[in-house]
């Protein structure tokens, strides 16, 4: 095996992986068609267009389309009913915005623990965390990796509570062949610069409820209702519209996205029978009812051990320093700034303490083991998928053999 670059080796790659996200003519087609040709944003064909085919490809009855996905999960809690003072169970790995969407909805996050193989929330920890002011299960499909929704559903209708998906990662996701997102009362999706879909903004919200959905147009729609009049307000909404532009851009994708997802699908699988082979890299498991994944993260786990102790970000640097760029993603969100809460800011947190708080499985993944790739990795071909394996064999090879250089690598 040749020296590794990160001491003056040849690197795997010297080249970019393909770009992401990736314009086209049939982007700026219907931009400009939008600009000359349709209104800009309240009342434009266009919205209604994309809401009505997101909604048929997410195997829903309705999407109604946001500014953000984060405002997608505001509007969707307030729809469901969380009030101040109300409880929203969800996973302690995830994005900040899963947590503080519930905090701008006056309710309160409360953390449970992951199942370290998936990095999904673990069901069987969910009944314990379950109190009277529990208004909302919110699962979410981490990378867009679908989680236990068989076990999730059960709990939430034993208990009488409300399950919302946290799908932002999870566009063309299957649990049981059906699309994530409308499985509980409704899900999210997020069409942020990063995302599968991307439109560089915005987000929507899924639902087979048609109360759901009225109330989530209402929320979004500044309290407005469906056949009222346009200064009559219901509730204490916003202005969470997609604009018109945004889903000109979103709508052509819906029809190269079954396309990408299988691209993704087979180069993940590429990608896995390789790192399957290396003792101390694990994969992230897909459960068996997630008949498919949108890959949206490449999460993987490092075991140090396995690599007489070296440790996680030597071997981030190493991978680096070969052309592929993986790095350890989310820390646990209650660590965040953000739940050192201020009483007076947030008077409805009196008596928690996050601070207190140790979930084992998600420190494990977030402080030990995680290994991430973006989604980019997987868009190109076989060359391009077997550098990233082949920097993945080249590099933990490295390590096993000659592991002296690597435990005295200052970073």
């Amino acid at each position: 095996m040749n020296t590794i670059a990160l001491f003056g080796g040849t690197p795997v790659r010297t080249k970019s992986f393909p770009a992401w996200p990736k314009p086209s003519q049939k982007f700026s087609d219907a931009l400009m068609n939008t600009l000359h040709n349709d209104l800009w944003g309240v009342g434009s064909n266009i919205n209604k267009e994309f809401n009505e085919a997101f909604a048929s490809f997410q195997d829903a009855k309705y999407s109604i389309s946001t500014s953000s996905g984060t405002s997608a999960l505001w509007v969707a809690l307030k729809a469901a009913g969380v009030n101040a003072g109300d409880e929203v169970i969800v996973p302690a790995y995830t994005f900040i915005a899963t947590a503080s969407s519930v905090l701008m909805a006056n309710g309160v996050p409360v953390f449970v623990d992951i199942d370290i193989e998936t990095g999904n929330m673990n069901p069987a920890l969910i009944e314990d965390a379950i109190t009277d002011k529990t208004k909302v299960i919110m699962p979410v499909h981490i990378a867009g990796n679908p989680a236990d929704m068989d076990a999730i559903l059960a709990i939430g209708k034993k208990h009488g509570i409300h399950v919302i998906e946290d799908a932002a990662q999870a566009h063309g996701a299957e649990w049981g062949g059906i699309k994530v997102g409308a499985l509980g009362l409704g899900g999210i999706f997020s069409f942020q610069t990063s995302k599968n879909m991307s439109a560089g903004e915005g987000g929507a919200i899924v639902t087979n409820d048609d109360g759901f959905a009225e109330r989530c147009f209402s929320y979004h729609n500044c309290g407005r209702v469906t056949g009222g009049e346009w200064y009559e307000h219901s509730h204490l909404g916003g202005n969470f519209r997609l604009s018109a532009f945004q889903a000109s851009m979103l709508l052509p994708q819906l029809d190269t996205l079954p396309d990408t997802i299988s691209l993704r699908n087979n180069n993940r699988a590429k990608l896995d029978n390789v790192l399957n082979d290396i003792d101390g890299i694990t994969p992230q498991k897909m459960l068996e009812k997630a008949t498919n994944s949108a890959n949206h993260l490449i999460l993987s786990r490092y075991d140090k051990s396995a690599f007489h102790g070296i440790p996680r970000d030597t071997f981030f640097k190493a991978m680096q320093a070969e052309g592929v760029y993986t790095y350890q993603g989310y820390a646990p969100l209650y660590r965040e700034r953000l739940f050192i809460t201020n009483n007076e800011e947030y008077p409805w947190l009196k008596g928690y303490n996050y601070s207190e708080l140790t979930l084992p499985e998600t420190e494990r993944l977030a402080d030990e083991e995680s290994i991430w790739l973006r989604q980019n990795h997987l868009l190109g071909n076989d060359e391009d998928i077997m550098d990233v394996a082949n920097a993945f064999t080249k590099v933990t090879e490295a390590m096993r053999k000659n592991p002296d250089p690597f435990l005295t690598y200052n970073i």
